[in-house]
């Protein structure tokens, strides 16, 4: 079953949008024609598909892999309560109505 995201671009405008069950949320933002350059190809190797989320639902996903926080940190806009590489979070069904912001180029 398809999730409904809610997602805020760079210029503030809202999107909603499907994120299907084999994607990974960085692969739906990017298939959804967001502005999401995913250099690596999803293998947490760029922080091109940096966002921010809930902070509740960050603690919910779990730690973040070594390789995806130090490519964080090095951004100029992390933030440690909200930051994650979209290609780092997996569909699950508890992640409906999820709320997508994207980090601002660098």
């Amino acid at each position: 079953m398809n999730n409904v995201i809610n997602v805020i671009d760079r210029e503030g405008e809202k999107h909603i949008l499907e994120w299907e069950p084999d994607q990974s949320l960085m692969e739906s933002l990017r298939d959804n024609d967001l502005p999401v350059m995913a250099s690596c190809g999803g293998t947490a190797s760029c922080a091109t598909c940096h966002i921010f989320l809930d902070r509740d639902v960050v603690v919910s996903l779990g730690e973040r892999s070594e390789d995806e926080l130090e490519l964080l940190v090095e951004t100029e806009c992390y933030d440690e309560s909200s930051s994650r590489l979209s290609c780092q979070v997996r569909h699950d069904p508890s992640l409906n109505g999820l709320n997508v912001v994207l980090a601002p180029e660098e």
